[in-house]
């Protein structure tokens, strides 16, 4: 792709409009017929779409009107105050950056692809005289040989341990071989040759590192026939340890394959997208192949405007999906989309080398196509099951407590901290579909005012600044609304209220205020809770407080609710207390996680290495003169010149760094 991306078009001269298609059209004059993305923006600053266009010009056009659109796209223009423009040399790098800004800004009337974390891989890593076989997430900048991706980390991880049992690879840091004074406990599990402590040589181990790449690289059944035939030949010599040693790799082996479900024939390289539509959501399964075997398939929920069809979904989801992964060879697809051949060029550009975009039609590639539609269409009667379950739930919530209406969004707060140390507080967040863990926050108790081991500051801590942000959200969402009917009059009232299959998906997205907030305490943490909101405006937000029942009993918890005197109990055997008791521990398991992680990192702190000049090199010759960072604070500027790699200006700079800070 192109990196000499230029701005086709500057803001437009003179006062117009404040949003609308009258704003679009001031662009118009000033846009070139030239390939190239365009984004529009909202009041606010926000983008709201991004597109790319053959021809910015004629693509633009259409914009600055609103007849003959949809609901959703006329509510798009109306909304738009302002655009910005890039072009490009060609559609196919048009096609690229679009989809590389969409994932970026994450506009709302997109298809977004909501699940984007990356995959992982094993390496088998070549910047050492004895390789190591490891998990792999993330760039892959270490030298040595990548096989993925696989579709998920417990999958890598089943690999590598039958990768270990059958070629005996390490699987250890390199700090961690070159420390090795004996062989580790790997060693005698026959889980490592260990070569560490030269059990094997380096040359043997060699040999094992190359028959797994073999393995990996899709030479399976003839890494399999080697080894029965060195074990009919050990047996035959009597060498039965030998023999035993061959047998347990082929073991290993056949573990492995079997975890790999279905290889099929005559494919080497290929990702496998399915795409099924139902009850106004899609669902995108992925199976990937690489070396002729299965590595395992995710499905994705990407979230679309009800009105979109399915091709469009998916021509949108591909795009994304290869934004920042590597694209294979073969690309099979079960639905014809729109943009395939364009699609086809710009995978080819970004990848440099063929790819194909197929749509098969009979053989094992419309098999395999088959087989992952049968997989996304259940996968997504399963979402939809368990949406229809979480809603009645929710309705009961509603019903038991007294809600006005029945909560889309529900955020559950709690603190964890060991006497006040490394305190933490964690938000949870849960809808119609389950944990939302992307919208998960944790907020370190950074305030001077907040006493350590104090609950209650704590509490007043996360919440204000947690719904702060919400206040201040509600104030920009009350200027846009104003835009939006400023906008509806000028479109002289075509622009309907009413919200209906064409609205876009972000009005019926998952909201960004909760409905209701359930507080881990009592009735003091309620009353904290109550006094924050309050400060902000925030009236229209139900408070609940779950305190544990007498004796810390789960089944009896006591559920304070502002307005009543005493606090109600819900029978033992209700799925809204099940339902509840689910929410509370979550929040208690990600608080606790947090509390841990920083707990753990403060004892992996080290002072040393807020030292300028103090590196890896230095720090280890410090400590294994010294003993521990403590003694080096002790320490006298002529003991520290005393230590190899440490010069009279660095001690100086060590010893002057402990003691402003102990004054």
């Amino acid at each position: 792709m192109t990196e000499d991306l230029t701005t086709a078009a500057q803001e437009p001269t003179g006062p117009p409009a404040k949003t609308g298609p009258d704003v679009i059209a001031a662009y118009l004059k000033l846009l070139p017929q030239s390939p190239g993305v365009y984004r529009m923006l909202d009041a606010a600053g926000d983008v709201i779409y991004v597109g790319k266009a053959r021809s910015l010009r004629a693509r633009v056009s259409n914009y600055a009107r609103l007849n003959g659109h949809t609901n959703r796209i006329s509510r798009m223009i109306l909304a738009t105050a302002s655009m910005e423009f890039v072009t490009v040399r060609t559609e196919a790098e048009a096609l690229l950056l679009e989809a590389n800004l969409i994932k970026r800004f994450r506009p709302r009337f997109n298809v977004l692809m909501r699940d984007d974390k990356s995959f992982p891989y094993i390496l088998i890593s070549r910047d050492h005289a004895a390789p190591a076989v490891m998990k792999h997430r993330g760039a892959r900048n270490r030298k040595g040989e990548y096989f993925g991706p696989f579709a998920s980390a417990g999958a890598v991880s089943r690999t590598v341990n039958m990768l270990q049992r059958a070629f005996l690879l390490r699987s250890c840091s390199d700090s961690v071989y070159d420390s090795r004074t004996r062989p580790c406990l790997l060693f005698q599990i026959k889980r490592c040759s260990a070569p560490c402590t030269g059990e094997i040589d380096l040359e043997s181990y060699g040999k094992l590192v190359d028959e797994a790449e073999r393995f990996l690289s899709g030479e399976s059944q003839t890494v399999r026939e080697m080894y029965q035939r060195l074990m009919a030949n050990a047996a035959e010599e009597l060498e039965f340890e030998t023999a035993a040693m061959y047998r347990n790799r082929l073991w290993a082996l056949a573990h492995v394959t079997a975890d790999q479900s279905i290889n099929p024939d005559g494919i080497e390289e290929a990702d496998v997208f399915a795409a099924y539509q139902d009850g106004g959501q899609t669902c995108i399964q992925v199976f990937f192949f690489r070396t002729g075997q299965n590595w395992g398939n995710r499905a994705y929920y990407p979230k679309a405007d009800r009105s979109l069809n399915v091709e469009d979904v998916l021509d949108s989801f591909i795009a994304q999906f290869y934004d920042d992964k590597p694209v294979p060879r073969l690309i099979l697809i079960s639905h014809d989309v729109p943009n395939r051949e364009l699609l086809a060029e710009a995978l080819t550009t970004k990848a440099e080398r063929k790819i194909e975009i197929r749509v098969p039609s009979r053989g094992t590639k419309s098999t395999l196509v088959e087989h992952a539609l049968a997989n996304a269409r259940e996968a997504l009667g399963r979402k939809l099951a368990e949406s229809s379950s979480q809603a009645r739930l929710l309705e009961g919530v509603a019903e038991r407590f007294g809600l006005t209406a029945t909560p889309r969004r529900i955020e559950v707060f709690d603190n964890s901290h060991i006497s006040g140390t490394n305190a933490v507080g964690g938000m949870i967040v849960a809808g119609p579909e389950g944990f939302v863990k992307g919208q998960y926050r944790k907020f370190n108790i950074k305030w001077p005012e907040t006493t350590p081991g104090d609950d209650y500051a704590m509490m007043r801590e996360v919440l204000t600044r947690r719904f702060k942000r919400i206040a201040e959200a509600a104030a920009l969402q009350e200027i846009e609304t104003e835009v939006d009917e400023v906008a509806s009059d000028l479109s002289g009232g075509r622009l309907s209220p009413v919200i209906d299959d064409d609205d876009t998906a972000e009005e019926r997205a998952f909201p960004d205020k909760p409905d209701l907030v359930l507080i881990d305490g009592g009735s003091g943490q309620l009353a904290i809770a109550r006094e924050v909101l309050a400060g902000f405006g925030l009236h229209d937000i139900a408070l609940i407080g779950v305190a544990k029942g007498p004796d810390r009993d789960a089944g009896r918890e006591h559920f304070h609710i502002p307005g009543r005197e005493r606090p109600i109990m819900l029978e033992a055997k209700d799925p809204v207390l099940y339902f509840v008791q689910r929410l509370r521990d979550e929040a208690h398991r990600f608080a606790i996680g947090t509390h841990r992680a920083k707990r753990s990192k403060s004892f992996g702190a080290n002072p040393l290495d807020e030292i300028e000049g103090v590196g890896p090199t230095r720090k280890r010759a410090l400590l294994k003169h010294f003993g521990s960072a403590k003694a080096v604070s002790r320490a006298g500027v002529e003991d520290l010149k005393a230590v190899e790699g440490i010069s009279a200006d660095m001690a100086k700079k060590i010893y002057d760094f402990f003691h402003e800070r102990a004054g």
